[in-house]
């Protein structure tokens, strides 16, 4: 009797996981729903999601002192170089902005970058902890996501972002 309960709650415990899986994983639940727009104004420039519509947008939330943001910098700067027609956006936030200038400096970040002191751009998406980067479509959709440090450069990655560039 006990054996064939604890096998029926096991059947309900998986067919509730299978049915009310985790978001965090390889689709989480922004995908397929609009970016959320923001708009980010630092002592240097100011930066408006809305401006980029039509083009396919790597965003990026970072911070300048995540080791693994520094990882995945050199492949996004690469992505840049090479997809002159994707805009990669590096918004920096849970930062300092004296560290912020130093960092971009200091590691030659030649990518569209924003210091986000309010945070509001990073807390529209639910993030964090970064590094964590949307590809956003032409229309503003937001196609994908990844957690933690990505080689921007991977042959995956570049076929991916040709078919968003082409449809």
């Amino acid at each position: 009797m006990k054996v064939s309960r604890f096998k029926s709650f096991l059947s309900v415990a998986a067919t509730l996981l299978l049915f009310t899986g985790c978001d965090r994983g390889g689709h989480p639940g922004q995908i397929g729903t609009l970016a959320p727009e923001f708009t980010v104004t630092d002592s240097s420039h100011t930066v408006r999601l809305a401006d980029y519509r039509g083009k396919v947008v790597i965003l990026n939330f970072w911070a300048s002192w995540c080791a693994p943001c520094l990882e995945e910098f050199p492949s996004l700067i690469q992505l840049q170089r090479d997809m002159p027609q994707v805009v990669v956006l590096a918004v920096s936030f849970n930062d300092d902005e004296a560290n912020y200038r130093t960092y971009i400096a200091d590691n030659r970040i030649d990518l569209l970058t924003v210091y986000d002191a309010t945070q509001k751009s990073n807390l529209a998406y639910g993030t964090t902890r970064p590094p964590e980067t949307y590809i956003i479509d032409k229309n503003g959709v937001i196609r994908r996501k990844f957690i933690g440090p990505a080689d921007w450069t991977s042959p995956e990655i570049i076929t991916y972002l040709n078919r968003l560039e082409k449809s």
